[in-house]
């Protein structure tokens, strides 16, 4: 799933101090036609962009829907796909065409570009999609696709976490990831705490269920420092986290670059039919790029930092 906005602007989301973090609270998007499918976008946020590598999150349902996102591009970072119900057929311009189901992994690589559609029948559909932003050193590596059916499991008293990227508690997911981070969904059975690195800073979101800590909704920032997230109740929830991300990126549409000239050449690199392959058995056209604004696309940084007086 990808930004689908014809008129993709600066987001602003609401924030609020909370008393165990920053409350994140997002805005709801349709992706699609007439039947479209509503999302929460969380990041990025008008205060707050980036959780460590992660740039992006979309969580959808549960709601009876028909997901069909025609053929689009995208550099310079990572699409991660997670569900929670239903199932999601990927295509991709490597060739790949594959399915993904409750507790397994789509895990697309754009680096330098690669388009890629996903479609659905009219199912319930719950889950979320996210983007990572791959660092300079990485972000025009070639464009890769991995599909993990079973991911390696963390377990402690009063919770059980599948690790969908990078490391938790010592346990690693075999996904491909290009800076230190964190992206686990967690099943909550009573009390507990869930380790975490001091080093990184966290963004935790309520899938089901009730977990006193959190609300249906918003995601919940925590700050670098902390090793332990406890939780009660009974639930799951999404954790993502990383070290704080040090570069700033320009992110319009379905592009993550580092200055609005790079953004223009990929819309017109897209719009031209170049750079980012073709997606076969689509029964569909690509996505038209949205005009690019009139003004210039500035890099921004993690966090937007407050306006002060000159």
């Amino acid at each position: 799933m990808s930004n689908l906005e014809l008129d993709p602007q600066e987001i602003r989301c609401g924030a609020e101090a909370g008393e165990d973090g920053e409350v994140l609270v997002g805005r709801e998007v349709p992706l699609g036609g007439p039947r479209a499918m509503m999302v929460s976008r969380t990041l990025p946020g008008v205060h707050r962009r980036m959780i460590g590598a992660w740039c992006f999150v979309d969580a959808y349902g549960p709601q009876r829907a028909t997901m069909r996102v025609p053929p689009h591009p995208h550099t310079g970072l990572q699409t991660v796909s997670w569900l929670v119900e239903g199932e999601v057929l990927h295509r991709d311009s490597l060739g790949s065409l594959q399915e993904i189901r409750p507790g397994q992994l789509n895990l697309m690589t754009a680096g330098r570009g690669i388009s890629h559609s996903e479609e659905s029948p009219e199912s319930v559909l719950h889950g979320v999609q996210l983007w990572v932003a791959l660092p300079g050193e990485h972000r025009h590596t070639g464009p890769a696709f991995e599909h993990h059916p079973a991911l390696p499991v963390l377990a402690g008293p009063g919770f059980e976490a599948i690790v969908v990227m990078g490391s938790l508690g010592g346990v690693e997911s075999p996904a491909t990831a290009f800076s230190p981070l964190v992206g686990a969904q967690i099943a909550v059975d009573g009390t507990c705490e869930v380790p975490l690195s001091p080093g990184f800073e966290h963004g935790v979101l309520l899938l089901d269920g009730a977990v006193e800590q959190l609300e249906p909704g918003p995601l919940v920032y925590l700050p670098p420092g902390r090793s332990a997230l406890r939780l009660s109740g009974r639930g799951r929830a999404l954790l993502i986290g990383g070290e704080p991300f040090g570069e700033e990126i320009v992110m319009w549409w379905n592009f993550v670059g580092r200055s609005h000239d790079e953004i223009a050449a990929f819309r017109k690199d897209w719009m031209e039919g170049e750079g980012f392959g073709a997606v076969e058995g689509f029964d569909g056209a690509p996505l038209p790029a949205p005009v690019l604004p009139t003004t210039r696309l500035k890099p921004r940084g993690r966090v937007r930092q407050p306006l002060r007086n000159v």
